[in-house]
């Protein structure tokens, strides 16, 4: 009698490494993340008057206040650039970041109902935060791109620098460091649901402790070390550097960044593959 013999495609294992990312499984399931990153993108603004408009509209609205608030009330300096450009660059790249890790902290929470039905990569999700919201920092950059060919016109007093090639770097570093701060306050929520309530709040506070209404040369030198300590403010600063030719760009602060991010992510990595397999029972 001859012995069947299947051959499988896919073989699920639970007792994979805790660093696997399984990457080959998230290649094969590239048309879910992109169907992901589509549904994400339209059901934001379903039902909305103005739809992706707000993409524009909000930082916008938040540069004009921060530059009233903080540039004209405040008088905070912004390192000689005109202060509509030095706010929109601080907003638009902490914007990004802060998206990515909102989103990636509520990955287990959000999509508990469809984790508990049906096997795909979970690292998925989180990836089509990282791309959704890297589209929604497209469209928000071209305005900034907009803003500078304004005051070129009328004479603003800005140039880009030579660091504008590290710009790819910036954005690798902004949705790696959200990504993996996500991914633990993700992980540590399936059993500690008050970090849900704190991680927005939190985040609003960590903006204030970076470079984003103030540039970094205004920092008072008691509190600059510790300012130079959060990894996104030599983010910020490159960026302004890289675009407007203003900012304290040091490639020390921003390998620092680097290697921070990196440990981050990793840790992110460790913390999600162990709790995906169980998060289900807990959440």
């Amino acid at each position: 009698m001859q012995e069947n013999q299947q051959e499988w495609d896919l073989i699920i294992d639970g007792k994979s490494s805790l660093f696997d990312l399984k990457l080959k499984d998230v290649w094969r399931y590239r048309d879910l993340l992109a169907m992901f990153v589509k549904r994400d993108f339209i059901s934001g603004y379903k039902q909305t008057i103005l739809g992706p408009l707000w993409f524009l509209i909000q930082p916008l609205f938040t540069t004009i206040t921060f530059t009233f608030v903080f540039g004209n009330l405040a008088g905070l300096s912004s390192d000689g650039l005109p202060k509509p450009l030095f706010y929109m660059a601080g907003i638009t790249a902490w914007g990004y970041f802060s998206d990515c890790l909102n989103k990636t902290s509520t990955v287990f929470a959000a999509n508990a109902g469809i984790f508990g039905k049906v096997y795909f990569p979970r690292l998925i999700m989180p990836l089509t935060i990282v791309v959704s919201n890297l589209m929604r920092f497209g469209i928000q950059l071209l305005m900034f791109f907009i803003l500078m060919g304004y005051f070129y016109v009328t004479g603003g007093a800005f140039n880009i620098t030579w660091a504008v090639v590290l710009f790819p770097l910036l954005i690798v570093l902004m949705a790696f460091l959200g990504l993996g701060i996500g991914m633990i306050i993700t992980a540590m929520t399936t059993k500690y649901k008050d970090l849900q309530f704190l991680i927005q709040f939190g985040v609003s506070l960590l903006m204030y402790a970076t470079p984003v209404i103030y540039p970094l040369s205004a920092a008072p030198e008691k509190y600059k070390k510790w300012i130079e300590l959060n990894p996104m403010t030599s983010i910020i600063e490159t960026f302004r550097y890289a675009f407007l030719g203003s900012g304290e760009f040091s490639a020390w602060s921003l390998g620092y960044t680097t290697t921070v991010t990196l440990v981050i992510v990793l840790i992110g990595i460790l913390f999600f593959n162990k709790t995906e397999r169980t998060f289900i029972d807990t959440i």
